[in-house]
């Protein structure tokens, strides 16, 4: 069969058309294939990711701090409480770096800021990932009132509260209270977990860190819907924060007043004050102090950081927390280890002389002739060294070791903040042996030398005013050891946990209390004897620094004599002249000012 010329044109035509149409197809098939596939990858098995990016890029949340439980006194007077700031921040997204001087200068001015300043915390803070960052803390009222007028003109800044501790009576008991500070970003890496934020603060000393989380509460915030460009839109939803919880003291703020008042002439220095029947402490002071507050300016500069952290004086150091040589007021424990340990009973006279040779030292009493043939009581009352090193050389360092631990000597005292207490030192011959914590052991053996100055309480003994405190609280309480503490928290600080009974014989407990009588009846004591005050017990203290400073002056009190509700240390650091002359004035007006508050 011939087929024409044109018809043979016509079905080439008709087959390339077909083919065309088949390609073009092919085409639309694979192009709206791919993108089912990429809806398909993008909203299913991508879905849940894309979702997430998408409400971060939308959803900001912004975080409210908790109110800081308060601390209050044991009469309800607030130590501690709260403080709200107003800080300025900027959302970095918003302001391009290139419009950012700019707008920092004319920020500045507006609210009479330093551009240093402002460009210092920008840079400082600045990260890609904040959606605020702050540009100033602590503005006033007027700094507000300016910036609200022109907010409108300041697109991505705003200004937000901030909630600070506030101490309303400054430096007042600041060493039990402790202070709060912002974390370091190296706190926060094991913080976060617990639900801190890099803008939280915590306790740092004190009380503050003691019940940190008792006191902190919880974040709260809120989820805003951004638009593109960072502007709020809308709230989304709000949690409130968690206030903390209050924390009452076993504080009585008049008295603390009272030894801080009696401290204030002193250049160093400290005084306990507690209830020998709980150990609850009612007053403990330590000079210098500092001003908490400090820590919650908005602004403080390193020379004033380094002023408050290594000035010579040391603030920031609890002397009531600290050991030092206790002197005479140690002689207690010396008698005690005699009358327990048999060889010098209670009943026991002594001669005295003007000094005892102790390996190549002459120890001398120190009215340089000695008081005669004396006991116990007597020797308590005029404060004989000579009768004392007699009875302490006589029993040994492990005996008088022994009478020391029994009083809580050589140990923490179980305070709160135990983390900032020196357990001090009682040296014996077995502490010796082992290198006294600095030799080689076997190179320092224990010297004649060291037992006498062991028994007057110089040299190698060392204990804190709360040690000191804790110790005769047993003589005024009829012989427990209790538990010092800050906070109650219902807790039974009378069972045999927390105020085990001392194994002492009564008849060593009855002699130290009456030799500690006679010491304000007939004694260096004297002063405090007063008929406006209830009969009072007690020893004053002398004792060389063996740092090598000046003398340190201590008296140590309890009252009533009879029933003991009271228990007083003072100590006047590196403070030549004796316990008499400058402690025992310090405790006198304690003592008036809770006599006082016990007659009301």
């Amino acid at each position: 069969m011939i087929v024409s010329k044109r018809n043979w044109r016509s079905n080439r035509r008709e087959v390339g058309s077909k083919q065309q149409s088949r390609v073009l197809l092919f085409i639309l098939i694979t192009l709206f294939g791919s993108i089912a596939s990429r809806l398909c990858w993008l909203q299913i098995l991508q879905g849940t990711h894309y979702r997430k990016l998408a409400d971060e890029n939308r959803i900001r949340l912004v975080a409210r701090a908790p109110f800081r439980g308060r601390l209050l006194d044991r009469n309800g007077i607030i130590l501690a409480s709260n403080k709200i700031r107003y800080n300025l921040f900027i959302q970095p997204r918003f302001v391009s770096k290139e419009n950012w001087p700019l707008v920092r200068d004319r920020l500045g001015k507006l609210l009479s800021i330093s551009s240093d300043l402002l460009e210092n915390n920008y840079q400082n803070n600045f990260s890609s990932q904040y959606y605020r960052v702050t540009l100033a803390e602590g503005l006033n009222q007027q700094q507000v009132l300016r910036f609200k007028e022109q907010a409108s003109s300041f697109i991505g800044f705003e200004v937000d509260i901030d909630v600070v501790r506030h101490y309303p009576y400054g430096s007042l008991a600041s060493h039990v209270l402790g202070y709060t500070q912002l974390i370091t970003a190296k706190e926060y890496k094991f913080l976060s977990s617990k639900g801190y934020l890099l803008r939280d603060r915590i306790g740092r000393i004190g009380v503050e860190a003691a019940y940190e989380d008792y006191l902190r509460g919880q974040w709260g915030g809120q989820m805003l819907e951004v638009d593109a460009f960072g502007s709020v839109q809308r709230t989304l939803g709000e949690k409130m924060a968690a206030s903390g919880q209050d924390l009452v003291l076993t504080l009585d703020a008049d008295l603390q007043r009272a030894a801080e008042k009696a401290l204030s002439d002193k250049s160093g220095g400290a005084i306990v004050a507690l209830d020998p029947r709980t150990g609850a402490i009612l007053a403990m002071a330590s000079r210098p102090a500092f001003d908490p507050n400090f820590f919650s300016r908005s602004f403080t500069s390193q020379k004033e950081y380094d002023h408050l952290f290594f000035s010579s004086s040391k603030p920031l150091f609890s002397r009531a927390l600290n050991a030092y040589d206790p002197g005479s007021t140690w002689k207690p424990i010396t008698g005690i280890a005699g009358m327990e340990s048999g060889k010098f009973p209670s009943n026991i006279r002594l001669e005295t002389f003007p000094c005892i040779n102790y390996g190549s030292h002459c120890f001398p009493d120190h009215n340089g002739k000695g008081f005669g043939i004396i006991g116990y009581e007597d020797a308590l009352s005029v404060s004989s060294n000579t009768f004392f090193y007699q009875v302490g050389v006589g029993v040994g360092s492990q005996e008088l070791y022994k009478a020391a631990k029994k009083f809580g000597f050589n140990a923490l005292t179980g305070i709160e903040i135990a983390y900032e207490e020196s357990k001090g030192l009682v040296g014996n011959a077995s502490w010796a042996a082992k290198g006294r914590g600095w030799a080689k052991p076997g190179t320092t053996p224990w010297l004649p030398e060291d037992m006498a100055s062991a028994s007057i309480g110089q040299a190698v003994v060392q204990v804190t005013p709360l040690q000191l405190a804790r110790a005769y609280a047993v003589f005024a309480n009829g012989g427990y050891l209790v538990t010092p503490h800050l906070a109650s928290q219902g807790i039974d600080w009378t069972s045999l946990e927390r105020r085990p009974k001392v194994d002492i014989r009564p008849s060593t407990l009855r002699t130290i209390r009456r030799g500690l009588r006679k010491v304000v009846q007939f004694g260096s004591g004297w002063r405090i004897d007063l008929p406006d005050l209830p009969s009072v017990a007690g020893k004053t203290g002398t004792a060389e620094d063996s740092s090598g400073g000046p003398d340190h002056a201590w008296f140590v009190c309890f009252s009533p004599y009879e029933s003991g509700e009271i228990v007083v240390v003072a100590f006047a650091e590196n403070t030549p002249g004796g316990g008499s002359v400058h402690a025992l004035p310090m405790a006198k007006e304690v003592l008036e000012a809770w006599n006082l508050t016990r007659s009301k």
